[in-house]
Formats: structure tokens, C-alpha cells, sequence
């Protein structure tokens, strides 16, 4: 009997200490809602195939963060709580507790000490071919005309309340391009940080809900049918002075922008070179590779019940919807604007690509047009704003960063 009670006792014990018997305490079903949040992403990645690159990673850190008693949830958002490290414990900045620092506290250390995004830019920067902005140089317009969102934002993020950082965080989600909110987010709002990934992401991964109604409001059937002409050849000079150029221009105007726009053209000059192509191969595949499932997984860490399960998430996510249609809407009327004075040579359409969410939002204008003109081809042409969105959305972070840092 008394091995029985003994028995027992160990099977009651374990469940006690154990990650279910935490469910039942107050507050306990915020992470198992946060658990089910995760198993919807992991859904909207496996079975969607929506980004599924960072989607999956980001939602089953979240899932990692949320089991409680685990202690697999980022518990510190800034480089400060890093001081503890050699002493092997750390202060948790809230309550003052010391505590241990977990696997996802070192893997995030590459998002709070600003690595894995501008190593991210040079991954993307050695995939992207440029040749449709430098053949058309005005592109630039729209891809900086698709920033608009992110300014227009970050007034109203202030009005509702938030801090200039945190309305800056929230703002560059209209840029549609994770990393660089990533980065803006790890300097000027960390407590953020999970929230205005997840919500980046999963707009990046909605483009094709998203955009679609938005330029078929602002547009006309004549205006999406057009057919645009043929880019002109670009030279392999021009390719080669093309990053080193937009690296020199912009750093020097925006240094706070120079990591994520230098190692984005680095990348490109190494795949354009000619003399690189071992290394530009590793950016494209291993080091891409490697960086995109440590800032994923760390990242999903961030979204501990603790932090996430708050009415300002909500706030959040609906600020950020807004910045990315006001930046679609922006690129399509400059489209529009370019439509009329080039009396008809330029298809609105290709403007709601100016966000930088490559290469899915230059796809929506194709499928976009063609609706309209089965022999439409805007491909190419959308592919000018779009990676010139990229470039824009660097220099709009630059922006915040040297006002706000």
C-alpha cells in the first residue's frame, strides 16, 4: 500500500511541476490560446505555403516560448540584460528577479545586437536582379511613393498614444519587409518585437488577399489593361556601379540606414561581379539559410503570453493593416500620376508593387493585369518598384532610426 501512495504521490508530483498542470492555474489559458495561435501559423505556412520560409520558424518558436516551465521564451529585449552573462544569470528587467538565460536568449542576441536583418539583406541582395529599376530609373518613384504608409502611420500611431519609438516600430510594418522591421524594432521598441514580427510577416505572406482589392478600386479597366513597352538592354557596368552607387548615396545621407542598405548591395555586387560566384551562391543558399531559421525561431520567442496577450496587440496589428493598404494605395496613384503624363504608356498597377515584399507583390500585378489583358506582361516592369521597395523601405527605416534612435 505504501509503494502504491508512494507511486501516486511521484505521478501526482510530476503532474504538479508539469507544463499541463500550469493550464489550470489563472492565466495559464493565455498560453494555451498563444499555443493555438502557433499551431494556426504553423497552418497558414505548411499547408498555405504562405512564407513559409520564416512563417514556420516564427510560429513554432512561438510555440516553444508558450509551454510553460520550459524557459524557452526570450525574457530579455534589450542588450542591457546581457550584463549578467559572464555570471551566468541575469536580472529580469521588470521584476528584478535573477534569473537563468535560456537557449532563445543567446540565439536572440543576433536580432538585439542589430546581425541577423542586415545579414538577411545580403542573402536577398545576392538573389535580386536590379535591371528593371536601373532600365527604368522613374520605378524609383514608386517604390518610394509605397513608403507613404509608413510616415502617415506613424502620426497616427502617435495620436493613439504610443511613444515616437513604438509608433516608428509600428509604422515600418507598412514597409512589408520583415527584416527591416525587424531591425528598426530591435533599436527603438524590443517589447515589441514579437508582435510587430508576426504581424509583418503575415502581411507579406497576404499580399495576394490584400492588394488585389485596393488596385482594382483605385483603378480603371482601360488603366489596368495597358501594355507597357519593352525595358532597354542594361550594360554589366552599369549593373556592377549600380549597388556600389545607391551605397555610397544613401549611407553617406542616412548612415543609420548603411547596414541594411550596404550589406543589400554588397550582395548584389557579389552576384553581379562576375569574380564571386562561390560566395554569392553561400549568401543565396547556406548563410540565407542559416540566418532566416536563428532570427525566425528567436523572434517567435519573443511572443511569450507574458508580453503578446495584451489589448495593444490588437492595436497593433490593425495599425500595421493600415500602413501596408496606405502604402499599396499610394504606389498604384503615383502610378496613376505616371499613367496620365505619360499620356497612357504606364499601367497603374505596377505601383502597388513599390512595397517591398519580393518577389509576391510584382507577381500580383502581373495576374493583376492580365485579368484585365490576357497578353499582359508587368513582371518585369513591377520588378523596378518592387526592388526598389526594398531600397525605399531601408532608407524610410533610416529615416526613423536617425530621428528617434
Amino acid at each position: 500500500m505504501e509503494i502504491l501512495q508512494g507511486v501516486w504521490g511521484a505521478i501526482v508530483d510530476i503532474f504538479q511541476n508539469s507544463g499541463y498542470a500550469y493550464f489550470f492555474t489563472d492565466g495559464g489559458y493565455k498560453n494555451l490560446i498563444m499555443l493555438c495561435f502557433s499551431f494556426f501559423f504553423l497552418w497558414l505556412g505548411i499547408k498555405k505555403g504562405f512564407e513559409p520560409l520564416l512563417m514556420i520558424p516564427i510560429a513554432f518558436g512561438m510555440l516553444l516560448a508558450n509551454i510553460p516551465g520550459a524557459n524557452l521564451a526570450v525574457q530579455y529585449h534589450d542588450l542591457q540584460g546581457f550584463i549578467d552573462l559572464v555570471a551566468g544569470r541575469m536580472v529580469d528587467e521588470a521584476t528584478g528577479a535573477v534569473c537563468t538565460p535560456g537557449l532563445m536568449d543567446f540565439l536572440y542576441f543576433g536580432v538585439k545586437a542589430g546581425i541577423y536583418p542586415p545579414l538577411i539583406f545580403l542573402g536577398i541582395g545576392s538573389m535580386t536582379d536590379f535591371t528593371p529599376l536601373i532600365a527604368n530609373p522613374k520605378s524609383f518613384i514608386l517604390g518610394a511613393a509605397a513608403q507613404f504608409g509608413i510616415f502617415f502611420t506613424y502620426v497616427g500611431a502617435t495620436l493613439l498614444g504610443f511613444s515616437p519609438n513604438e509608433a516608428g516600430s509600428i509604422a515600418i510594418i507598412g514597409g512589408a519587409d520583415g527584416p527591416t522591421a525587424i531591425f528598426v524594432t530591435s533599436i527603438l521598441a524590443p517589447a515589441l518585437l514579437g508582435t510587430i514580427a508576426v504581424a509583418a510577416y503575415s502581411y507579406m505572406a497576404l499580399v495576394p488577399v490584400i492588394q488585389p482589392p485596393i488596385m482594382r478600386a483605385l483603378t480603371t479597366k482601360k488603366e489596368r489593361a495597358v501594355v507597357m513597352g519593352n525595358l532597354r538592354p542594361v550594360s554589366k557596368l552599369e549593373k556592377i556601379l549600380f549597388p556600389i552607387m545607391v551605397t555610397v548615396i544613401v549611407a553617406l545621407l542616412l548612415p543609420d540606414a548603411g547596414a541594411l542598405v550596404g550589406m543589400l548591395m554588397f550582395g548584389n555586387l557579389l552576384k553581379e561581379s562576375g569574380r564571386t560566384e562561390r560566395i554569392a551562391k553561400a549568401a543565396q543558399n547556406e548563410l540565407m539559410n542559416i540566418v532566416t531559421i536563428m532570427l525566425g525561431v528567436s523572434v517567435g520567442a519573443t511572443t511569450s503570453a507574458q508580453t503578446f496577450w495584451r489589448w495593444q496587440t490588437l492595436l497593433i496589428v490593425g495599425l500595421g493593416l493600415v500602413a501596408f493598404a496606405i502604402g499599396t494605395a499610394s504606389g498604384v496613384m503615383f502610378g496613376k500620376l505616371m499613367y496620365v503624363l505619360t499620356k497612357g504608356k504606364v499601367n497603374p498597377l505596377i505601383g502597388s508593387a513599390g512595397v517591398s515584399a519580393v518577389p509576391m507583390a510584382a507577381r500580383v500585378s502581373q495576374k493583376e493585369g492580365q485579368r484585365e489583358n490576357p497578353s499582359n506582361f508587368l513582371l518585369m516592369h513591377a520588378m523596378g518598384p518592387n526592388v526598389s521597395g526594398v531600397i525605399g523601405s531601408a532608407v524610410a527605416a533610416g529615416v526613423l532610426l536617425t530621428l528617434l534612435g
